[in-house]
């Protein structure tokens, strides 16, 4: 059931970045040939390239966690594989995977309520809708994150999603 959920998260995750990706490419694009062409800027395409960033970055990190691609030192966990040893190494990798996630909601979530009242100054919009993101991918890292213990009890591989 929870593998089913994250594949279709992961999915719109996906889907998400790429958009994103490409209206960040596009309005970049536009920004440059409207300052250089016409000697105009809009105000407010810096901060649209720069919140698409953001986004991107936050959930794509949750993306990548659920592929168990984040850079970590596997010598130790590959050299004991299927040993005790091997399972309370992941197990204490997942521990600080928990400890990370854990100080990232709740301090995401203490930022996104503080910058309710700061607007920007280009879109006007409240900050909180850019800070939110942050509370949003920790909860996405947790679910992955869930999955991982799950299969570490079972005693399954915890492996990568194909595409």
């Amino acid at each position: 059931m929870l593998d089913a959920i994250l594949a279709k998260v992961r999915s719109v995750l996906y889907w998400f970045s790429f958009s994103a990706m490409m209206i960040m490419l596009a309005v970049i694009f536009m920004q440059v040939v409207t300052r250089y062409g016409f000697g105009y800027t809009p105000q407010w395409s810096e901060e649209v390239a720069r919140y698409l960033f953001v986004y991107v970055v936050f959930l794509g990190s949750a993306l990548i966690m659920g592929e168990s691609g984040h850079l970590a030192v596997e010598f130790l966990p590959n050299y004991f594989k299927g040993t005790l040893v091997g399972k309370l190494l992941s197990a204490l990798a997942l521990v600080c995977g928990y400890l990370f996630v854990a100080i990232l909601l709740t301090q995401g979530a203490k930022m996104s309520q503080m910058m309710g009242i700061q607007i920007s100054p280009g879109l006007e919009i409240q900050m909180r809708y850019v800070y939110a993101v942050i509370p949003v991918s920790a909860v996405l890292m947790l679910l992955y994150l869930i999955r991982d213990t799950l299969r570490l009890i079972k005693g399954e591989p915890l492996k990568r999603e194909k595409n």
